[in-house]
């Protein structure tokens, strides 16, 4: 049984910046690739920052590129993203994703190529 647990989401003014952690258990870890997506309220699902674990390659949307860092911790098998310089549109609920089968890079930040998802924790940026 597949499970992964978000937590450090927060409300925070603008500029700010929190610390996101993904518990991942259930599998052998690290899956192929993980991922942090985010839906803000009437929105659809993006993503948001992805990591390869095989080569630790990283992909960013645009929006946070230079502000989001994606990491894992492999003493707790657990991801992190790093989010500084918060602005008001990175309000959403963030979810961790996990799939441990192989993917076209062009997919690591699609939703639909992952099949594992957290329960979500909410980011407010005021």
């Amino acid at each position: 049984h597949v499970q992964l647990v978000e937590s450090g989401g927060n409300s925070v003014q603008a500029g700010g910046s929190l610390r996101l952690s993904c518990a991942a258990s259930g599998y052998t870890y690290p899956a192929n690739c993980m991922a942090w997506f985010r839906q803000a309220p009437g929105k659809e699902r993006e993503g948001v920052a992805s990591l390869y674990t095989g080569t630790d390659s990283t992909d960013y949307h645009a929006s946070v590129q230079g502000r989001f860092t994606i990491s894992r911790d492999n003493h707790k098998n657990s991801i992190i993203l790093q989010m500084n310089s918060l602005r008001s549109e990175d309000t959403a609920v963030y979810y961790c994703a996990a799939e441990p089968d192989p993917m076209p890079p062009a997919a690591r930040l699609m939703v639909l190529a992952y099949n594992y998802w957290g329960q979500g924790t909410q980011v407010t940026v005021s």
